[in-house]
């Protein structure tokens, strides 16, 4: 019956929104409903009603693992593969040409064990920039050498039409949108974060990074839905002349993959919400005292299900009980600070405090480039500037974090950029976090539209946990100044720029 319900639900072109509707309830929103007593009053009915939203996993706050450097970051993916016996799972938006350490780790782990396989998912045009370096040509020995057990998959936007790819040239048709999710995964644990596998990434480039181990339904979710992806993407040959791709689907042309798209991802995420549903808590021995409910947004294929979540969450804040002498505050940051629309609404009108981190021009990792990309971090502040213009207009301006005001800071280090992007709220100014949002998602307007992303919302009780999560907030907000934007001078060919692709920064 509800096999029957759910085919007939997919034929409408709203596929996603009535699949969640017409499934509003899972028996993990059950249980949850009946233990979220143990999460703190400011977040317990948003963690409640999210649960009959989204697919949910309930894991032991002592399997989680906050990091806080780029080189913990490196170190742990090194031991990820290594540890692998069954399959390794990497997804990024592309992988380095010189990241010979890497691909050794990956040929060595797939030469000690037979049965193991490596399954890729990388950006298509970030992944064959032209020219001698292109990092599609790092990974073909591993496909020569173990041709059957490497699986590579490179997602294209279909934002960019086939006439329009012919036009655009390289590095320029990444502005239509991009694979952005950071899956790094193998067996039985699964590492999140925002950053790609390039050097930078490994020494001094700042993100995040929140490390699952024992997990087995988690990191399957996150495995299924790198499968998921792969079925509308291009696969990876080896040949001797190089690298060939391959499009296997031969009822849809690759640009044209919005429909099909929409429909298996919504698919997949209600295939997990029902497998929610015949959850049992004798399913999990352990205590679990944090949840987690991952979250796509692909506007492009009609899933904005982080925007419907954020939206959630303000909303709940606004009807919050104030006599119970709670104040929430939030943290906020992102590297290519921009907040889309929505965003910006949803911060504005809330009654809650947010602190905000973006780069600095000089922490952005565009600063010093050659050509239109050099005008970047200047866009930025552009929009950094409209942002703050707005916050005053809303009388919500403040120099310091409070529980009602909205601060601006910019993190610069001295050789480093800034790539971090997430949000952590808190009940009270004296807090530690009780929930945070981490991921692949900038919270600006092309993470909204264009690009793919995949996040995740995690509520906590674990007193170690939140401890882990504040001191992840002050470990980037050291490196945080006072916001100087309103000094600096934006030129009048930057301003045109942004006019025409700023949903594109």
């Amino acid at each position: 019956m509800l096999a029957a319900a759910y085919i007939n639900v997919c034929k409408h072109s709203s596929t996603h929104r009535a699949l969640l509707k017409y499934f509003s309830v899972s028996k993990c929103a059950r249980h949850l409903s009946t233990t979220t007593r143990e999460f703190d009053p400011a977040i317990r009915g948003f963690v409640s009603r999210l649960a009959k939203k989204q697919p949910c996993f309930r894991v032991a706050s002592k399997d989680v693992r906050v990091l806080s450097q780029p080189s913990e970051f490196y170190t742990n993916l090194l031991n990820i593969i290594r540890r692998a016996r069954r399959r390794i799972f990497l997804s990024s938006l592309y992988i380095g040409f010189s990241e010979t350490e890497l691909i050794n780790a990956l040929d060595d782990a797939l030469r000690s064990n037979p049965g193991l396989h490596l399954y890729l998912n990388l950006d298509y045009n970030r992944s064959t920039r032209p020219g001698p370096s292109s990092p599609i040509l790092s990974l073909l020995p591993l496909l020569r050498n173990h041709e059957h057990r490497v699986h590579i998959s490179l997602f294209r936007s279909p934002k960019l039409s086939a006439t329009m790819a012919k036009i655009v040239p390289p590095r320029f048709n990444e502005g239509w949108g991009t694979w952005h999710a950071k899956i790094y995964g193998s067996d039985d644990e699964v590492m999140i974060s925002g950053a790609n596998l390039n050097k930078a990434y490994f020494s001094n480039r700042q993100d995040r990074y929140l490390h699952f181990t024992a997990q087995p339904a988690f990191a399957d979710y996150c495995f299924s839905f790198l499968k998921t992806v792969s079925g509308f993407s291009y696969r990876v040959l080896a040949t001797p002349s190089g690298p060939a791709l391959h499009w296997e689907d031969t009822s849809v042309l690759p640009w044209q993959i919005q429909s099909k798209a929409e429909r298996v991802l919504s698919q997949f995420q209600m295939n997990h919400l029902l497998s929610s549903t015949s959850t049992t808590t004798e399913d999990y021995p352990n205590p679990s005292d944090v949840v987690i409910f991952p979250v796509i947004q692909a506007g492009q294929f009609n899933i904005r299900e982080e925007e419907h979540t954020l939206s959630m969450l303000f909303n709940h804040l606004a009807s919050r009980d104030d006599s119970l002498g709670q104040r929430p505050v939030m943290n906020l940051t992102s590297g290519y600070f921009g907040l889309s629309k929505q965003y910006q609404d949803l911060v504005l009108k809330s009654n809650v405090g947010c602190s905000i981190i973006a780069a600095s021009p000089k922490a952005n990792g565009f600063y010093g480039s050659g050509g239109l990309s050099g005008l970047i971090p200047e866009g930025y502040t552009l929009l950094e500037k409209r942002f703050m213009s707005a916050v005053r207009a809303a009388s919500r301006s403040s120099n310091v974090p409070d529980h009602h005001n909205i601060s601006l800071e910019e993190w610069e280090r001295d050789g480093w950029t800034y790539h971090a992007k997430g949000i952590w709220l808190s009940p009270s100014m004296d807090s530690p976090p009780v929930l945070t949002l981490f991921g692949s998602t900038n919270l600006n307007s092309r993470s909204a539209n264009l690009d793919t992303e995949l996040s995740f919302v995690m509520a906590t009780s674990s007193d170690d946990l939140r401890r882990e999560l504040q001191e992840e907030i002050q470990g980037l907000h050291r490196w945080a100044v006072p916001w100087r934007g309103g000094e600096r001078k934006v030129r009048w060919r930057t301003k045109a720029i942004v006019a025409l692709v700023g949903g594109m920064l």
